[in-house]
């Protein structure tokens, strides 16, 4: 059985307060992929342009990532975005959207990934999400699904239509705010739970995340950082530690989500380090090791009730 990733693979350009990078490669496909394939081995599903350098497909390759349902279209051009971020790290402005390459996406279930067993489903319309659920012959295990406020705002039917087919929501807390119409976050994910996912994931940047299963919530912890580089794809990061853990370990437990959680979050918090993704090509596993260990010690404590 096994982990298929949907998401795009693009090309992305950064402003931030602490430098800027020329055309390097992006896309939640790609910072999930990298992740993930960290701890299991992936199948990814997207598209690309002429443009895309081979070189970058052998090195996902070499990771155990299979290429076979991503789309190369040699006469297009790949996704492009480019954006400038503010000194808070949370705000940032889009400069450039190219869609290119994604903008008529048809993603196309290979035969081979039929055994599929958890699906991550990345940021992209939910058209295109609901399409590959669709074209699986069994229903995975598990289904996890990221979006984002621009789908809420101009394909609001869609959406909910593909929220009805999965497991795990993940969002960030306004886009919870907007999807609930409730500023209140536990009444959010209630809300949110009544239109399908039974697992609602609240991500709430350097404040950590919440994760929500019926009457039950947990709060991760984010790791202080001194420095924050690029937060492009951190969100994309950790959804792809948080699925290649539950991947790996087969337990979709509420239990076992908690420590997925504190997987993602430790695997976002190397992605911010540097630009695009080159902290997370350059990891070992002693340094995630390592990492998960500094997220455990963050919240855990012995306390004497008098």
């Amino acid at each position: 059985m096994s982990l298929v990733v949907v998401g795009s693979m693009a090309f992305d350009a950064i402003e931030t307060p602490f430098g800027k990078s020329d055309k390097i490669i992006g896309g939640a496909g790609t910072f999930i992929a990298w992740c993930a394939s960290n701890f299991t081995g992936v199948k990814q599903i997207s598209v690309v342009g002429g443009d895309f350098p081979q070189s970058e497909l052998d090195k996902l390759t070499a990771r155990n990532v299979v290429l076979e349902g991503v789309q190369i279209k040699k006469d297009e051009k790949t996704f492009f975005w480019s954006g400038r971020y503010h000194m808070d790290m949370n705000t940032r402005d889009t400069l450039v959207t190219e869609l290119n390459v994604l903008g008529d996406f048809k993603p196309v279930v290979p035969e081979s990934y039929q055994d599929c067993e958890f699906l991550m489903l990345g940021n992209l319309a939910p058209s295109v999400q609901s399409s590959v659920i669709e074209q699986l012959k069994s229903k995975p295990k598990l289904i996890v699904m990221d979006t984002m406020n621009f789908w809420m705002d101009i394909a609001l039917d869609d959406l909910k239509k593909t929220l009805s087919m999965v497991d795990v929501l993940m969002v960030n807390d306004s886009e919870a705010r907007q999807l609930s119409g409730d500023y209140s976050l536990v009444r959010a994910a209630q809300k949110i739970a009544e239109m399908g996912p039974k697992f609602i994931i609240i991500k709430k940047g350097e404040h950590g995340a919440l994760l929500f299963h019926e009457n039950k919530v947990f709060s991760a912890p984010a790791l202080p950082l001194e420095e924050v580089f690029d937060p492009t794809g951190a969100g994309d990061t950790f959804a792809g530690g948080f699925i290649a853990h539950l991947a790996k370990t087969k337990d979709i437990s509420f239990e076992n989500m908690k420590t997925a959680i504190i997987v993602g979050s430790a695997m976002a918090s190397f992605a911010v380090e540097k630009f695009g993704t080159e902290r997370l090509r350059a990891l070992t596993k002693t340094e995630i090791t390592e990492r998960i260990k500094q997220f455990v010690n963050l919240s855990s404590f012995d306390i004497s009730l008098v």
